[in-house]
């Protein structure tokens, strides 16, 4: 009896020691600074001063009522979106034919998961360079067909377009790589009764392939929500938000509020509301994909 109360207790002894780190870190680094920002969303501060001064809903009220750029950068965040979601069955395919389906598929397979690797501003500066207006290449390659220059970056109509581009050689390849672990956990032998019954391999990707790998889908569209609604480096770098706010994204804006215009409160109150957006989409996407299920 004892010797099993001593086990028990050495048990919960080494749970509680290996435990005890890990919640002390997440405490210090995430929860700690998650209830600071909840408090200095409802203050005024400048981010310098001792003291805050308390105005309650003001900074909400703010940014859904009396601040139309932030619409306007939700709206080139949804340029994003819309860019990844499209590319979701490209990537898909890509992945398909990756799973051995091609000769040197391993070779493939690090291309395809390089430009992910690769650091986020080393990626704008090689894309600067290659939208550049002056001597770009994609501008001198026009100029070698005599056509006219293109401003990839300095025009606001399509500035985004450029911009999302970009995000998608910096992160399809992780997305490729994800779906093509799930076709690598498919059993074969389903796949093999299928070839049996003489269904088509669209059929095979259909009836099979695609509700087996449906955990990874939703896990991509959550990836593609929370990657374009967050989105920050790419267009601070190669952009600033410009030309004229037109590439501003909702997480450019919020940094360039706390940082330029030295208005914590405000920044922190649009961090929390696109914390609650991501939220909201993310239970959006589980309802259709139950309803689906």
């Amino acid at each position: 009896m004892f010797k099993k109360n001593d086990l028990k207790m050495q048990k919960n002894f080494v749970l509680v020691t290996f435990l005890f780190i890990p919640t002390i870190l997440i405490s210090l680094f995430m929860i700690y600074p998650l209830i600071n920002l909840v408090v200095i969303s409802f203050t005024s501060w400048d981010g310098l001063s001792p003291t805050k001064t308390f105005v309650g809903l003001t900074n909400f009220k703010k940014i859904i009522f009396d601040s139309p750029e932030v619409w306007v950068s939700l709206k080139n965040n949804g340029v994003y979106f819309v860019g990844h979601l499209i590319f979701i069955p490209i990537e898909l395919f890509i992945a398909f034919l990756l799973d051995k389906r091609v000769r040197f598929s391993k070779m493939f397979k690090t291309i395809t998961f390089l430009p992910y690797i690769i650091n986020t501003v080393a990626v704008a500066c090689m894309f600067m360079f290659l939208f550049s207006s002056q001597d770009g290449v994609l501008n001198s390659m026009l100029q070698f067909f005599h056509m006219d220059k293109i401003g990839w970056l300095s025009d606001s109509e399509i500035v985004n377009y450029s911009l999302t581009g970009v995000s998608l050689w910096k992160f399809s390849g992780i997305h490729i790589i994800l779906f093509l672990a799930a076709f690598q956990s498919l059993p074969t032998d389903m796949i093999e009764a299928s070839i049996i019954d003489g269904a088509s391999t669209f059929k095979q990707f259909y009836h099979i392939v695609l509700p087996n790998i449906k955990p990874v889908i939703e896990i991509v569209l959550f990836l593609n929500i929370r990657g374009a609604l967050q989105i920050f480096d790419i267009p601070y770098v190669m952009t600033g938000g410009g030309p004229n706010h037109a590439s501003e994204t909702f997480t450019v804006q919020t940094i360039n509020t706390a940082f330029q215009y030295q208005n914590f409160g405000l920044a922190c109150a649009m961090a929390i509301v696109l914390m609650i957006i991501i939220i909201i989409f993310s239970i959006i996407q589980k309802k259709l994909f139950n309803l689906k299920g």
